[in-house]
Order: structure tokens, then sequence, then C-alpha cells
């Protein structure tokens, strides 16, 4: 069974920092793109990250120089570093493989 679970989130003030968690199974990982995406309340889903298979990244402009990807391949895991965290910021966000997401978590910056 394909299964992705996000966690990690929380309420941080602005700037700092959370470390967001994707566990995943059911999939050939290893070989797979990893993103990450958000949706802000009201708002449309928007692509933060991807992570490659070797380690190749992308983020969007909104983050770039704040947030790193990162994958275990050896435990199926994906990871969002989120540093230096805005109230724009504020989303769930989920990780996505092969277009499926999980339930996300709730990110919410504010003092």
């Amino acid at each position: 069974e394909v299964q992705l679970v996000e966690s990690g989130g929380g309420l941080v003030q602005p700037g700092g920092s959370l470390k967001l968690t994707c566990a995943t199974s059911g999939f050939t990982f290893w070989t797979l793109l990893v993103s990450w995406v958000r949706q802000a309340p009201g708002k449309g889903v928007e692509w933060v990250s991807d992570i490659y298979t070797g380690g190749g990244t992308n983020y969007a402009d909104s983050v770039k120089g704040r947030f790193t990807t990162s994958r275990d391949d050896a435990s199926n895991t994906a990871y969002l570093q989120m540093n230096s965290l805005k109230p724009e910021d504020t989303a769930v966000y989920y990780c996505s493989v092969l277009g499926r997401r999980g339930q996300g978590t709730q990110v919410t910056v504010s003092s």
C-alpha cells in the first residue's frame, strides 16, 4: 500500500525554524522525484521544492536560500528544513510522490 505521512509542523515565531519529515512506504522511493508543496488558507497549491534521485534540488524563488530539502533513500524518507520562516510561509505542507500526497502538516508562522 502506498503511503506518505508528513510530520514536524507547528507554531513558530518569524525567523524561526522547523524541519518537516515525509515518511513513505509502498514506493520504489530511491527511483523517484520527491516534491514538497504547500497550500495557504484560501489559496491554491504552491510548489515549494523538488529533490531528484541522486540529490539534485530545485526551489521556488519564494523559499530559495531559506529552505533545504533532503532525502534518505535507506529509510524512504524526505525532509524539508525551513529556516528564517516568515508569516507568508504559513500553510499546510505536503510531500508528493508520483502525484500522491499525504494528509499534510500545518505550519503556522506568527508572533
